[in-house]
């Protein structure tokens, strides 16, 4: 299902995306494998705790909120799904940015991927194993947002200028008791500029 959106932004999303026993099976394999962690971010020049852990794998290192993810090598299981999204997407990646929900008090923020080092008009693509979380998409003006219920098995793709003009982001769900495994693949250009 395509959602185009004002300023030449669309998303694309593909419910279900892969077949039930393979989403299984790598969602099983990812939380095994990735090292997660919950890291420190500067938000509005104070140090906090990220409401969530983290994991990449990647190329390049990659900087956002004040912090830079080292590069990391892939581990097999992440090289899996990296290719099974660029099959369904088209688009090449070479980083990963994992995001595990422990529960629905666990969040992401608005925010763009806008960062210098994914060019001018990055295509994001996010994967979600586990349990059903909301997810909004709103005008960085004035607007209507959209919001998508992402489940298990499912496959969203940001695209055209939409990383420009939107921000999204992940709200609290206090009544989600169960994780949710979100792998968000982009294409770093090269190493973040000091």
């Amino acid at each position: 299902m395509r959602f185009e959106l004002e300023h030449g932004a669309f998303v694309e999303l593909r419910d279900p995306w892969l077949a039930e026993d393979l989403a299984e099976q790598l969602q099983r394999r990812l939380l095994e494998e990735l090292q997660w962690e919950q890291r420190s971010i500067q938000l509005f020049g104070r140090s906090v705790l990220q409401p969530r852990l983290i994991a990449w794998c990647g190329e390049f290192p990659y900087r956002y909120s004040g912090q830079t993810l080292e590069a990391r090598a892939w581990t097999s299981t992440c090289e899996r799904v990296r290719r099974l999204v660029e099959q369904t997407t088209e688009c090449p990646f070479n980083h990963l940015l994992a995001n595990l929900y422990r529960n629905g008090n666990d969040s992401m923020g608005f925010h763009a991927d806008n960062e210098s080092e994914l060019g001018p008009q990055p295509q994001v693509a996010s994967a979600s194993f586990g349990a059903t979380r909301r997810f909004r998409l709103k005008p960085r003006k004035r607007g209507e947002a959209l919001s998508l219920e992402l489940r298990h098995n499912s496959l969203l793709l940001m695209a055209g200028a939409t990383q420009a003009h939107y921000v999204h982001g992940v709200p609290k769900q206090p009544g989600v008791h169960a994780p949710r495994l979100n792998l968000t693949f982009r294409r770093v250009l090269g190493a973040p500029i000091s």
